[in-house]
């Protein structure tokens, strides 16, 4: 793969001295470079040339300054010898060694480097490598971390443009990587393509292709916090990999080797265990959703009957099948963690280690720390479906409720919207919500509507003020109105009918135990004032007395009559 030079033929390896270098200023060695001309003292044969055509710098020749990265580098070189016969580093061991359980994500990440690297080969030199491993673990601003990603997993061409496959493949990989240290083990969503398709249809709107720098600004508006965990678990993996690598040549040395136990136990993430959305699940021996799915495929339990194989569904059916479906399925639970402020997914305390004395342990946990994006446990605190529709149903189950809370609206033609709450719902003539207060659009396209204080509010019966549920922070022009019976809902000045509403508290336990104890509070008063003792002495000064004696009932309390 490599190309001809005139002061002979080059490995590709990228590691060879600047002595040697000077024959390799052939035709067809690209003169562009990321670290600019010539430093002062250079070979007088380099002098127009910055790179060999395996991707390595000239002019950087120092050590490394970064050891794992130099010692992942000498390890992969080695495994690519006895593979392939090349003294670098391919893609295939790359991705096979240092990202063993996303592959996918490891072939990504080393066509990116290898083409920062603007290496003429297939492989990337030892020097190469090590640069633009440095290089890329060096990246710290926010936005440069982001678009990076973006022209990864584009087709990285002149044009760079990207198109609407490859930001669904970037999402898809978050939503992978997420996933995949679930408490319960790796889970997936039947609904996931919905969930990606509502991101892209809402970033691309109907465009075949656009900029890296348009997306980032789109994704930095809605998603912020989606993109950031895989290069955190990319840098852990760079970092870390040289320790996981079975060589036979390290196995005896401790420090460079994890156990084997774990690595036959197929640990390809070294440990770690990102905090993946915890939905409390109905209660199985409760109400059933609409009749559910009967045993033998039929729809509506045991007032239909059994399906027979191979039957179509009809509207009605395929009608309850969607009724039944999730508001806040996996997919949309990762979705909102990933926009929402960080305040709606607080991650769940890590214990701490067995053994306090074990360092591998302790930065473990740190980095579980480190990785963690999505909730840690989020509540059902209300479903109209199971829980009964209405004003009074959605009070009495939301109020009191002290932590952040989301409310979902489905409605008719597949809409759904989210209202964000990050402090607890009261009614009011004011408009209430702190910094986190959002209101968003899940279905069909995903948008941020707004994101502002100030911009919620609740009222049911304060005479002379608008009744209902509101979000915006225009009180003129509110964003959603949810009417006084939560049964309509108004965006964009058009009605629509409310199929169903969920509630989900994202505050800890304490808080949802605090509602509970406030709610039992309330069925003893309420059953006390029921049976209230009252002797006739109590009952001559008592205010009922006398609104009965005013109703015509003089002699209410005579033994006589």
């Amino acid at each position: 793969m490599g190309n001809a030079h005139s002061g002979g033929k080059q490995q590709g390896s990228g590691s060879s001295s600047p002595s040697k270098a000077k024959g390799t200023a052939g035709a067809g060695e690209p003169m562009q470079a990321n670290g600019g001309s010539a430093v002062a003292g250079a070979a007088p044969g380099v002098r127009g040339m910055t790179r060999t055509a395996s991707g390595a710098d000239i002019q950087d020749r120092s050590q490394a300054q970064f050891q794992p990265v130099d010692k992942l580098g000498r390890i992969l070189a080695k495994k690519c010898e006895e593979l392939h016969g090349i003294h670098g580093v391919t893609g295939d061991v790359f991705a096979r060694y240092v990202f063993p359980k996303y592959p996918d994500l490891g072939h990504k990440l080393f066509r990116y480097l290898r083409f920062m690297s603007h290496a003429k080969t297939e492989h990337l030199g030892l020097v190469a490598f090590r640069q633009q491993s440095e290089k890329f673990l060096a990246l710290l601003d926010d936005s440069v971390i982001l678009e990076s990603y973006v022209r990864m997993f584009g087709d990285l061409n002149e044009s760079e443009l990207i198109k609407p496959e490859n930001l669904k493949h970037l999402l898809r990989t978050c939503y992978n990587l997420a996933m995949a240290h679930y408490s319960d083990g790796p889970q997936s969503c039947r609904l996931l393509n919905r969930t990606l398709e509502s991101v892209v249809q809402s970033c691309f709107f109907s465009k075949e292709s656009l900029s890296p720098g348009y997306i980032c600004r789109w994704l930095e508006n809605n998603v912020p916090r989606l993109v950031p965990p895989i290069h955190k678990y990319c840098v852990h993996a760079l970092s870390t990999s040289h320790r996981t690598i079975m060589d036979n040549s390290m196995v005896s040395n401790s420090e460079t080797v994890v156990s084997i136990s774990a690595i036959n136990a197929g640990e390809a993430s070294y440990g770690l265990e990102l905090q993946t959305p915890i939905l409390e699940k109905t209660n199985p021996f409760g109400k059933e959703l609409g009749g559910g799915v009967g045993a033998g495929g039929g729809i509506g339990g045991a007032s239909m009957l059994p399906r027979e194989p191979g039957k179509p569904l009809t509207a009605e059916e395929r009608e309850r099948l969607k009724n039944q479906q999730p508001l806040l399925p996996l997919s949309e639970a990762w979705l909102l963690a990933g926009s929402l402020p960080p305040l709606y997914s607080k991650p769940q305390s890590v214990p701490a280690p067995i053994n306090p004395n074990s360092a591998n342990l302790t930065s473990h946990i740190f980095l579980a720390k480190l990785l963690s994006l999505v909730p840690s446990h989020w509540t059902s605190l209300y479903d109209s479906r199971l829980d009964g529709s209405g004003t009074n149903r959605f009070l009495h189950h939301v109020l009191g409720y002290r932590g952040p809370n989301l409310i979902l609206f489905r409605c008719e033609d597949d809409l759904l919207f989210c209202v964000a709450n990050p402090n607890e719902w009261r009614e009011t003539h004011l408009y209430i919500g702190d910094e986190g207060s959002c209101c968003l659009q899940l279905l069909p396209k995903f948008q941020m509507l707004e994101k502002k204080p100030k911009s919620l509010y609740l009222n049911t019966h304060i005479r002379g003020y608008p009744k209902g549920l509101r979000a915006g922070s225009d009180p003129r022009k509110p964003i959603l109105i949810v009417d006084e019976h939560f049964e309509r809902l108004e965006y964009r000045a058009l009605q629509h009918k409310i199929l169903s509403i969920e509630v989900w508290g994202c505050g800890n336990q304490q808080q949802r135990d605090v509602q509970l104890d406030i709610k039992k509070w309330q069925v003893k008063e309420a059953e006390r004032q029921r049976t209230v003792k009252m002797t006739a002495a109590d009952w001559m000064d008592h205010p009922d007395r006398y609104l009965l004696e005013l109703g015509g009932r003089q002699n209410y309390n005579n033994s006589s009559t």
